[in-house]
């Protein structure tokens, strides 16, 4: 009886721990769940690879899954889907748009001297690009001055100067248009690349002093220090910039001081300062540290779900997980009396443990998930069926309650065993092999199969042989119909 009363606590305490956990801590919902956003990129080939393949495919994946984790959304998940796709889903995240463009961006990073004889082309389109970026701000914010109005004569004025045409349209699609057009011109200034953030070790970002503005620092390795070094003493002291290229966008154009002539910017160190916002700046450092992807993805569909709809699949799916767990209950207790309660009691356990484990994991629950919840209590009960019918058969046969239950179990055990095991053999199959949704099935029911073990063999026997320590709980005919009894039961 001590050994039983040893396990009973171990019950206890396990019971208690898992209610703490749950307590403490929520359950991660899926994209069904919580609602959010969903996006599918597809990988395009480009230079001389002609088709994506697998490894292509994985390694684009695992840049992609560098950058999602360095944006912080909770939870998030990241699947290959077919032969040149990716679904990635944002639990709790409404506006994907963010997302979509720190994923969707190469983050190819050039440090480029500017070319000679270019400094007054360089400082006419910087000023215009600031001017741009002045009226696309006030057009945003609906509020246009006279002055700004007047910006618009001088930049109609440059347009001309400088060639560029935009195609017609609505203000802001033509101003958007010239500010693009202006930053390829200033890209054009500069020499091809010396120095790309292959030699990049890591980014961070800090804010910068004396000013409410964001700036990214790069740390290089020892081949990149130098190079950097080398550029950087090439034009200290000249009126040519140092210019930072992201995807062929110039986000920076810094002078190099004169004092750096002797042997440069040393140290492998470099910060990049471009009045950044600090999402700005964050989402900066999230593509410079999650690397340059090896092919361009494309953005093929966006799709978000609203959180009213999340918890309405919440809600719906809880009144089917208690509508399954009420109605097993009802006939456990109809068809075994008292150990269909024992019963209950270790499947209330038996949920209590896998909600725990799930947020240990920690699981991120979705609608198959729940799926696989509730059919691995299927399985539990069909493990306390088997033990409580030849638990039944001895007490048909004569046998005591307690050798009824202790040969009830070790009948039964072998029959569990295969059961569960092959049961796991397919949910590993399905982990393994599939994708998205089916993972999720295949986890949940997995773990469910591994506790209904625990919870069949080792809490339902500790339970009854618990209650049988009370003498008044010890009649066979809790357990058997009185008809069904022999005529004799010691």
């Amino acid at each position: 009886m001590g050994r039983y009363q040893g396990w009973f606590a171990l019950l206890l305490a396990l019971s208690i721990a898992a209610a703490v956990v749950l307590v403490k801590n929520s359950l991660f919902l899926g994209l069904d769940l919580s609602g959010g956003s969903q996006l599918t990129l597809e990988v395009l080939p480009a230079g001389e690879i002609k088709r994506v393949n697998s490894e292509q495919l994985d390694a684009v994946k695992t840049v992609l899954d560098r950058r999602v984790n360095g944006l912080g959304v909770a939870e998030s998940t990241l699947q290959t889907i077919g032969e040149n796709q990716l679904v990635l889903q944002l639990p709790g995240e409404q506006d994907p748009s963010r997302a979509a463009k720190v994923l969707g961006d190469t983050a190819l990073l050039e440090f480029r001297i500017q070319k000679q004889g270019t400094f007054q082309q360089m400082r006419d389109l910087k000023r215009l690009r600031s001017q741009l970026q002045g009226i696309i701000k006030s057009n945003k914010s609906g509020d246009i001055s006279l002055e700004e109005q007047l910006n618009r004569e001088q930049l109609a004025t440059a347009q001309k100067i400088l060639g560029i045409k935009v195609q017609a349209g609505d203000t802001g699609l033509q101003l958007e248009q010239l500010l693009k057009k202006v930053n390829d011109q200033i890209v054009g200034l500069f020499e091809p690349a010396e120095l790309t953030g292959k030699d990049l070790v890591t980014a961070g970002r800090q804010q910068e002093q004396n000013v409410s503005g964001w700036e990214v620092t790069l740390t290089f390795n020892s081949d990149g220090g130098e190079k950097f070094a080398n550029i950087t003493q090439l034009i200290a002291g000249s009126d040519r910039l140092l210019g930072i290229v992201l995807d062929g966008r110039s986000i920076s154009e810094a002078s190099v001081g004169e004092q750096f002539k002797t042997a440069g910017i040393t140290g492998g160190a470099a910060t990049i300062s471009g009045n950044f916002s600090a999402e700005e700046a964050r989402d900066l450092e999230v593509q410079l540290r999650g690397g340059a992807l090896p092919l361009p993805v494309k953005i093929v569909e966006i799709r978000t779900i609203g959180p009213t709809l999340g918890s309405e699949n919440v809600r719906r799916s809880l009144i089917a997980a208690l509508s399954g767990l009420g109605l097993v209950a009802i006939f456990m207790i109809l068809a075994y009396r008292l150990a269909g309660v024992v019963a209950v009691m270790a499947l209330s356990l038996y949920a209590l443990f896998n909600m725990a484990v799930y947020v240990l994991i920690p699981v991120t629950l979705t609608l198959p998930g729940i799926a696989g919840f509730i059919l691995s209590i299927g399985m539990a009960v069909d493990a306390n069926v088997l033990i409580f019918e030849r638990f039944k058969d001895e007490l048909r046969r004569g046998n005591t309650l307690i050798r009824s239950i202790d040969t009830g179990f070790s009948e039964a055990f072998s029959s569990i065993i295969d059961g569960h095991l092959t049961t796991l053999i397919s949910c590993s199959a399905l982990f393994f092999l599939g994708t998205g949704f089916v993972k999720g099935f295949a986890a949940t029911l997995g773990i469910g199969v591994l506790l209904s073990l625990f919870t069949a063999l080792t809490g339902t026997r500790t339970l009854l042989r618990f209650l049988m320590g009370y003498s008044s709980l010890r009649r066979p005919t809790y357990f058997l119909a009185e008809k069904q009894l022999p005529s004799k039961v010691v």
